[in-house]
């Protein structure tokens, strides 16, 4: 039985306890946590098994070879931090060992849910495969690199197309009206990859299918490179 001596001293000693705990987890998911978070809206169409053999290409950007014996897919937003973190860690080791030899090809999948900038780059991003897709990976990268915090301030259609100049090759104004005036069909095309990467299982970003398997967050290269690795022997 419970006393009130009992609950006293747990009201003490054992609830500071807890709540220092609690925030010492918290602190924990924050420092090492790997991906965004899952978004508070439902799909249409139920879940099915993933495997990258039904993946839907459609006009998603592709990065690597039309001919590479393995493809991986990776749904992202331009606005998580933990994108970022993979781009510039884990695939830039892909891209290098994998892309660059043949082996692999990448293709890039939209997930935004953190907010208008985040389509906004998605909807520019999909102007700039349509007309430039040999720099798609060059502005891709450095969209990547500039991106600070989440909605600190780098996303907005401002802020992009002025990098987007910034880009060799590419025509900043061509790319802009390309944006604005296939929107509506782009955006239909971005809600299609987020309600694929939902039906393979991926319930935050950066999501990446290898084979049959989901990788959740900013995973290490290693994790990566064995899956393709294991692919790759098939």
């Amino acid at each position: 039985m419970t006393t009130s001596k009992d609950s006293s001293l747990v009201d003490k000693y054992l609830t500071p306890i807890a709540v220092l705990l609690g925030a010492i987890i918290i602190a924990v998911a924050f420092a090492f946590g790997t991906g965004g978070t899952k978004p508070t809206t439902d799909e249409p169409g139920g879940a099915v098994a993933a495997d990258i053999k039904n993946l839907k290409i459609g006009s998603s950007p592709v990065i690597g070879s039309a001919t590479a014996p393995v493809t991986i897919a990776v749904w992202y937003d331009y606005q998580c931090p933990f994108c970022k973190r993979f781009e510039l860690e884990a695939l830039e080791e892909v891209y290098t060992n994998y892309v660059a030899t043949g082996k692999v090809k990448i293709v890039l999948k939209d997930y935004q849910f953190l907010g208008p900038d985040s389509d906004t780059a998605s909807v520019i991003a999909r102007a700039v495969w349509e007309a430039y897709p040999e720099k798609f990976h060059d502005w891709y990268k450095a969209v990547m690199t500039a991106q600070d915090e989440e909605h600190g301030g780098f996303g907005d259609e401002a802020s992009v197309l002025a990098l987007t100049k910034t880009i060799a090759g590419i025509d900043a104004d061509k790319v802009a009206k390309l944006a604005k005036d296939k929107k509506a069909e782009y955006q239909k095309a971005i809600a299609a990859d987020r309600a694929e990467g939902t039906a393979f299982g991926i319930n935050g970003t950066p999501g990446t299918l290898v084979g049959t398997k989901v990788l959740s967050g900013a995973v290490p290269y290693a994790q990566v490179s064995a899956l393709i690795d294991a692919e790759l022997k098939k």
